[in-house]
């Protein structure tokens, strides 16, 4: 996927684009079907399948004591972005500026002119321009005038829930793994680098990863069963390349309050049935499915027991294999 950072960066003619707009925070399934309807215009233009998504999210600059915690970081939205197809990315820098275009300006300067659109595809609630003044309406209006027919995608419901960032979000928070893999149409993950813990893990037997998470939305606090996998990097930080082998774990996410009254948030891994050095590497950790609340015991022994039970769970858990494919039953 070729990736243009802002409009005006864009250096050559984009073939006959179809270009689908959003926040695309988490490419849910509902995204994705805005993605699919691209692709297909695209393909009937003779074009090429694009996004236009902006960073940072317009909520952090425009009102940052509302702004969501986002499901993914840039760097995994634009991963997620190119494997649902997308063939151009534009990530258009928002700023308060960017805000004050009225949305003949925006429908002009950056999708007509810059971009060149051919066709745009949007969400049924989809507003834009200074003050979210545009609506489809106007869009479908200006598109007349500018060239570029206006695709509106309804909402897309998954076992009659819609699939939305929101809803994301909320199972998330709740720790409902499976509501959250309903409408993702994957696990929801977590990013981070290993660092260094206080070492009780390994001298209960039991050795964690501890991870820094850069993903800014973090399930409920709890014991989860989870994959984790090795991210490749290079000598400048995150690479390209083939991610590491699904690594089967438990994860505690919670304060350790059998050893800390009050203690810090902290993202813990026993990988199980591994003996390797995993500090300092970047990990994905994808929740698969939470097993119990995090809980005070009276001491290291009780605690080591509840473990062992909550590794035997994980073992039975993710030895069922993938979780089954969530319903295709969608309405776009």
């Amino acid at each position: 996927m070729e990736v243009f950072r802002g409009h005006r960066s864009i250096g050559r003619r984009l073939r006959a684009p179809a270009v689908a707009i959003g926040n695309f925070d988490g490419v849910h399934r509902g995204h994705l079907a805005l993605l699919e309807r691209a692709r297909e215009r695209a393909a009937a233009l003779g074009g090429e399948s694009a996004a236009l998504t902006f960073e940072p999210h317009p909520a952090l600059v425009l009102a940052p004591q509302l702004a969501p915690r986002l499901i993914t970081t840039s760097e995994r939205k634009l991963e997620l972005l190119a494997a649902a197809g997308v063939e151009v990315c534009v990530v258009e820098p928002f700023d308060r500026e960017l805000a004050k275009l009225s949305p003949e300006q925006f429908a002009r300067s950056v999708l007509s002119d810059a971009i060149g659109a051919r066709s745009v595809v949007v969400g049924f609630d989809f507003t834009f321009g200074h003050r979210r003044a545009g609506t489809t309406a106007l869009l479908g209006n200006l598109g007349e005038s500018l060239g570029f027919e206006v695709d509106v995608v309804e909402a897309f419901t998954v076992d009659g829930l819609v699939a939305s960032s929101t809803r994301v979000r909320s199972f998330v928070t709740e720790g409902n793994m499976a509501g959250a893999r309903l409408l993702l149409g994957r696990d929801f993950e977590v990013c981070g680098r290993v660092v260094r813990g206080a070492g009780r893990g390994r001298g209960l037997g039991i050795p964690t990863a501890n991870i820094a998470p850069d993903t800014p939305l973090l399930p409920a606090s709890g014991i989860y069963a989870v994959w984790l996998e090795l991210l490749p990097e290079g000598p400048d930080g995150p690479a390209r390349g083939a991610v590491g082998p699904r690594l089967p774990g438990a994860a505690s996410l919670g304060t350790n309050p059998t050893f800390h009254i009050g203690g810090e948030l902290t993202l813990e891994v026993h990988v199980l049935d591994f003996d390797g050095d995993l500090y300092d590497r970047r990990v994905r950790v994808a929740f698969v499915e939470r097993l119990r609340d995090e809980r005070r015991f009276p001491g290291a022994d009780e605690l080591l027991d509840q473990i062992r039970r909550d590794v035997a769970d994980t073992r039975r858990i993710l030895a069922a294999g993938p979780p089954a494919a969530p319903s295709s039953d969608g309405d776009a």
